[in-house]
């Protein structure tokens, strides 16, 4: 007796249907539309879980910088004085006390002033 491979070629397929369930008109329905657009679809949430990293970095540069000037220093002068007073905090926790904790943030800031040459 030939084998045939239906039983296997249905799960595959409904495997592929369930994840492209919600897919805009034949990229949800017709089988070959909905290989490739899953296979796009993969490589976008690969490019885009490493440009997620990259938003989030920015955005707190941004924050750090914006909350520092209004303190009187530049964001480089700021980052520089962080490592000569051996401050090891990161972008996203001094993001977080700038917004959240301006008292602590403060501090940071007064510490590392201190450690930069009077200009």
């Amino acid at each position: 007796m030939r084998t045939v491979k239906g039983a296997a070629r249905n799960k595959a397929k409904n495997r592929l249907f369930r994840k492209t369930k919600g897919f805009h008109g034949g990229r949800g329905r017709l089988l070959r539309t909905a290989k490739e657009t899953l296979v796009r679809a993969g490589a976008f949430a690969f490019r885009d879980r490493r440009a997620r990293k990259r938003d989030f970095r920015k955005l707190w540069i941004i924050r750090i910088n914006a909350a520092v000037r209004q303190r009187g220093l530049r964001y480089s002068e700021f980052i520089h004085g962080l490592a000569e007073a051996n401050i090891e905090l990161d972008r996203k926790i001094l993001a977080e006390l700038a917004v959240s904790d301006p008292a602590a943030f403060d501090q940071i800031v007064d510490a590392v002033k201190a450690t930069l040459p009077v200009a």
